[in-house]
């Protein structure tokens, strides 16, 4: 008998406590449950949804119902709002309610604004996006080196658990190195303990988006536009086996053949493999005041202020750069 087997349903112990015990992934025990029934009416509106987010995403439920209604579908913001809940999607404007971490969970202050980037492997950036499949859902998420635009991994589940996000990071890290700076969001999956514990144990420096701040993590938005516009739309695949060989096969066509405007018409593959044609920087609008205490990266030289607080607004980017 496997270790998953050890795990009942009908058992007095939690599943969190049965997996923990057993040393076996929640993930892994989810993936082999049916998946529950699904609201045909919910599936057509995650759809719509996804795909105006993908295109917008700086909508909220407010501005997603009054699209829904317009273009003829009679819905509610209550229902919009489960629906958004469920695929992890919120509007990119500040706001109440939107990207909060797990309460117990450290926030870390967003330390890239107006820091250049100027090599492989400076800063990795990850993001979960929805993806539609044919009778439900999944959630997909992927690592992103900024200098390259190269995808380093990527994780599909149908739970928005860490452990898959854990999985992925520590897939890439054994892979590819470490990063000197590591972005997220401050989604509970990239706050939690495992998550940062692996980070620190890398000594990697943990920077996470401020709220409401639409620019911080612009190279994994602009991942995922790429990703559903050049493949899921197009495909509409039907099962997470299908999914899982698609999405290998467009991320081995990201990297490695399409080529990217902004890396002079290079691969990601490419520049990542030369530490050529690349680079970014998030323009800081406003200069930082004098008396800000500078605390030096370690291979740019450039300070940020070390008693940012965590999840502060910090002024808005207006504009995102490429070096080359």
């Amino acid at each position: 008998m496997t270790r998953q087997g050890w795990i009942g349903k009908g058992s007095a112990v939690s599943l969190v406590r049965q997996c923990a015990l057993s040393g076996v992934s929640r993930a892994t025990v989810y993936a082999q449950r049916k998946p529950k029934p699904v609201d045909e009416s919910d599936l057509v509106f995650s759809r719509l949804i996804d795909e105006e987010y993908t295109r917008h995403p700086f909508y909220g439920s407010r501005k997603m119902v009054v699209f829904l209604i317009m273009s003829g579908h009679s819905i509610n913001r209550k229902r919009v709002q489960r629906l958004m809940r469920q695929m992890g999607l919120a509007g990119m404007a500040p706001g109440p309610n939107t990207s909060r971490a797990h309460p117990g969970h450290k926030v870390y202050p967003y330390l890239l604004r107006g820091v250049p980037i100027i090599r492989p492997n400076q800063v990795w950036s990850t993001d979960i996006t929805y993806i539609r499949l044919a009778r439900g859902f999944v959630y997909l998420v992927a690592i992103i080196d900024w200098y390259s635009r190269r995808a380093l991994g990527w994780r599909v589940s149908n739970s928005m658990e860490a452990a898959f996000c854990v999985d992925c990071l520590e897939d890439a890290l054994r892979t590819h190195g470490k990063p000197e700076i590591f972005n997220s969001d401050q989604g509970s999956q990239f706050t939690s303990e495992a998550f940062t514990g692996a980070l620190k144990r890398e000594s990697i420096v943990i920077s996470m988006d401020g709220r409401g701040r639409a620019f911080d993590n612009i190279f994994v938005e602009r991942f995922w536009r790429s990703v559903k516009y050049e493949d899921v739309y197009l495909k509409d695949y039907a099962s997470i086996p299908e999914l899982t060989q698609g999405l290998a096969q467009y991320f081995a066509f990201y990297n490695g053949e399409r080529p990217h405007q902004s890396l002079g018409q290079k691969t990601p593959d490419v520049v990542y493999r030369t530490g050529i044609g690349g680079g970014a920087l998030i323009v800081e609008r406003f200069p930082r005041k004098m008396d800000d205490t500078p605390v030096p990266l370690r291979s740019t030289g450039v300070s940020f202020k070390e008693k940012a607080k965590p999840g502060q607004r910090r002024p808005v980017a207006n504009d995102v750069q490429c070096i080359a």
